[in-house]
């Protein structure tokens, strides 16, 4: 005869069969022994499991405890990430896994954090105890997280993780130690000149962007039949100076307002562009713009979208300087 024990038989259980059936077969002895071995390794093993996340655990705030381990829900809306668009990474609250990256949340107006994608192995499935949804739980310690939805077309990863912020904790992305910015504003010698002036500027080349010619020359670009815009790579440091800084300077050394030309420049190359590389740019020009257009100016400034950067020939960079002269269609201009 086999005897097996679910696993909340307890050790103290089957301490007291052995002695009170003594004299029971050698095999079913035998059994009762491996059965003992086995339930303690496991609930030794469990505790060494919980171990590591138990100090966390006992200092979660009675709010905490009711959506992290009672399961609970917190109110729509009252969460601290439900907004946030900051880069970085959302950790488990306990025990400090990473479980999204900022890049996969989007905003799905449901009163929650969501998320169409997490950071593989982080996220556990299992039926919610509802029996109609699936609720979603730390891979690693097993904290409640929310639940995922499937389904709702909100992505086109077709998949929404809604999730409790106060399951959450965030780790802002550091910041880079140099950073790029495109610009395009007539005739790139002037552009480079003062850019390259400010303090937190780390280095600006003369180039080609916009257009579909691959690596093209000057004069192609200059004949106006690549497509590509005179513009400038500035090369800076973030905890120097600023994106919206450099922006701000790039509108008050040219003229934003002039189309198709710059001073006596004109051609379509030296038409006034930014091109941005994130929605957070393009947020930032718009904000821009915004001011310059209340304050009576008709920008004609492009914001588009950044494409390869071709350097140009080597005797036009650092023009000015090389040559000692002084830029001739560009200057400051006080404007914010």
């Amino acid at each position: 005869m086999k005897i097996t024990y679910k696993y909340d038989y307890t050790v103290k259980n089957i301490i007291f069969d052995i002695v009170k059936y003594h004299k029971i077969k050698k095999d079913l002895m035998m059994n009762y022994i491996a059965t003992l071995l086995l339930l303690t390794l496991s609930l030794l093993a469990e505790s060494q499991e919980l171990k590591p996340w138990a100090k966390a655990l006992s200092q979660l705030t009675p709010q905490e405890r009711a959506v992290i381990v009672d399961k609970g829900t917190e109110r729509p809306f009252s969460g601290k990430y439900v907004s946030t668009d900051e880069k970085g990474i959302y950790r488990c609250k306990v025990c400090n896994s990473a479980l999204y990256h900022s890049n996969d949340k989007f905003d799905s107006h449901c009163g929650w954090p969501s998320f169409d994608d997490a950071i593989k192995g982080a996220i556990k499935r299992q039926k919610d105890a509802d029996g109609r949804r699936t609720e979603i739980l730390c891979n690693h310690c097993n904290a409640h997280l929310g639940h995922v939805f499937e389904g709702e077309n909100m992505t086109a990863k077709n998949v929404r993780h809604c999730v409790n912020s106060i399951s959450l904790k965030f780790e802002k992305a550091k910041k880079p130690t140099k950073a790029y910015a495109y610009f395009a504003g007539g005739c790139f010698w002037g552009v480079e000149y003062y850019l390259e002036k400010l303090e937190g500027v780390l280095a600006v080349e003369s180039g080609f962007m916009g257009g579909e010619t691959k690596n093209p020359s000057y004069r192609e670009v200059v004949r106006g039949k690549s497509g590509h815009l005179e513009s400038v790579e500035v090369v800076y440091d973030p905890s120097k100076i600023s994106y919206e800084a450099l922006a701000k300077h790039f509108f008050e050394i040219h003229d934003p307002t002039q189309k198709d030309g710059q001073g006596p420049d004109i051609g379509s190359q030296y038409h006034s562009a930014i091109f941005v590389d994130s929605p957070t740019e393009r947020k930032t020009i718009e904000k821009l713009i915004a001011q310059l257009t209340s304050k009576g100016y008709a920008i004609a400034t492009k914001i588009l979208p950044k494409s390869s950067f071709y350097r140009a020939e080597e005797y036009h960079q650092d023009y000015y300087d090389k040559n000692k002269k002084e830029p001739y269609c560009h200057g400051f201009v006080k404007r914010f």
